[in-house]
């Protein structure tokens, strides 16, 4: 089972313009996740996928791998759909640009649902952290997932989800942590297909996977992830940085 970690990075970004291009102690957010990522030792190999030559630059100067990405796309997936297309391999796994700090143990647990998925019921393996103060429940930036017995998905939501109409009957609030891991053919389903109702109303690409009937296994996770979004995180992202390279 060959298994490659792509990383999809646009320079454009709404909250935070050229995020990815930022300083986070000496080197750019892009290039940190990027070596987060190799340092791991999980992956077969590791690309960035990206539109934009100064990101492409920053990581093939860097001795990187990069792919430019030949046209605009609506998502992460369609980006690495099209970097994936003509490669050999079995899993891919979608790490955010703007995770630089990768934590090794989530990202084992999905690859074991892979290699313990002997019937191949798993289109796509995500994370999700459960969450319990009040103001991260109800943050839309905060992504939601229910899940079944079996912890596969049944649906993603900005919204609160389950809505709280009784309490105290055991509900659990669970984030979702936007890690993915594909299988490749299931990546290249989406590719094709065209967003529905659901996604373009949340604005969430996962669920065109849901729409169409892909099984998305959510594996329960203790780690958080720390992103950056705006330039109030950046500082954040700095100061553990520092405590990182302290220890």
């Amino acid at each position: 089972m060959k298994i490659i970690a792509v990383i999809p990075a646009r320079y454009a970004s709404t909250r935070f313009p050229a995020k990815l291009m930022q300083d986070l102690g000496g080197k750019t957010v892009i290039l940190r996740t990027y070596e987060a990522a190799v340092i791991s030792g999980l992956f077969d190999d590791v690309f960035v996928v990206t539109d934009s030559y100064i990101i492409y630059d920053n990581i093939v100067s860097n001795g990187g791998n990069a792919i430019m990405s030949k046209k605009e796309h609506e998502s992460g997936s369609d980006r690495i759909a099209e970097a994936v297309k003509q490669l050999d391999v079995d899993i891919v796994i979608n790490v955010q640009g703007d995770e630089p700090f990768i934590d090794a143990k989530p990202l084992e647990q999905i690859i074991e649902a892979f290699k313990q998925d002997k019937e191949k019921k798993i289109d796509l393996a995500s994370l999700m952290f459960e969450i319990t103060e009040e103001d991260e429940i109800n943050n839309p930036n905060n992504v939601k997932v229910v899940v079944d017995q079996q912890n596969f998905a049944l649906y993603f939501s900005r919204s609160v989800i389950p809505y709280p109409r009784e309490r105290n009957v055991g509900v659990r609030y669970m984030k979702h942590i936007g890690i993915y891991a594909f299988r490749k053919e299931a990546l290249l389903d989406f590719y094709k297909w065209p967003m529905l109702s659901l996604e373009a109303s949340e604005k969430l690409e996962q669920l065109r996977y849901l729409e169409y009937g892909k099984r998305i296994k959510m594996i329960e996770t203790n780690h958080g992830s720390i992103g950056i979004d705006t330039p109030e995180d950046l500082e954040k992202a700095k100061q553990l940085l520092k405590e990182l390279n302290r220890r």
